[in-house]
């Protein structure tokens, strides 16, 4: 049985962290949050982008499962970019709504709840995963790109999430 502690964990925890991620664009305009001023290709609306299309798409599969996940497209090819056209506000109120969707998820789902995993090379065979495995895997997703985000960030202005 899950716990409303354990719950309230799982939710301080990805707040925490799409925190740190919201900060990174905080005071930008639409064109800073397109610079890709690093090595790599990423820009700061493109990865909030990410993390939004992220959280639909493991919010799909806990919730109904690799069938209900593979329903929500992927754009492999511009899902790290800023959309053409979207300023930094709508992806910040995508991202906001992906975020509000996860949440009411672990406030009402059985963490214990499994799914098989897609098809894909980079999935064990047959492998399931738990609703809480899910919530677990998108924070580290969260935290890897706020890492990436501070950076960025960094290199445009030279804010830092902290220090």
């Amino acid at each position: 049985m899950t716990s409303s502690s354990e719950r309230a964990d799982l939710l301080a925890s990805l707040r925490r962290h799409r925190g740190f991620l919201l900060f990174t664009v905080g005071g930008l305009s639409d064109e800073q949050a397109r610079l890709t001023p690093t090595a790599s290709v990423l820009c700061l609306g493109g990865l909030l982008r990410h993390v939004a299309d992220t959280e639909q798409r493991w919010g799909a599969f806990a919730a109904g499962g690799a069938a209900a996940m593979e329903k929500i497209e992927v754009d492999w090819a511009s899902g790290f970019q800023m959309p053409e056209g979207a300023s930094l506000a709508d992806v910040v109120a995508g991202f906001q709504a992906a975020a509000a969707g996860t949440d009411a998820l672990v406030e009402t789902l059985d963490l214990d709840a499994e799914h098989e995993l897609p098809k894909a090379p980079w999935f064990e065979p047959g492998a399931s995963w738990s609703v809480r495995r899910v919530m677990l895997h998108l924070i580290a997703e969260i935290s890897q790109h706020a890492g990436h985000a501070d950076i960025i960030r960094e290199s445009i202005d030279g804010q830092k999430t902290m220090g």
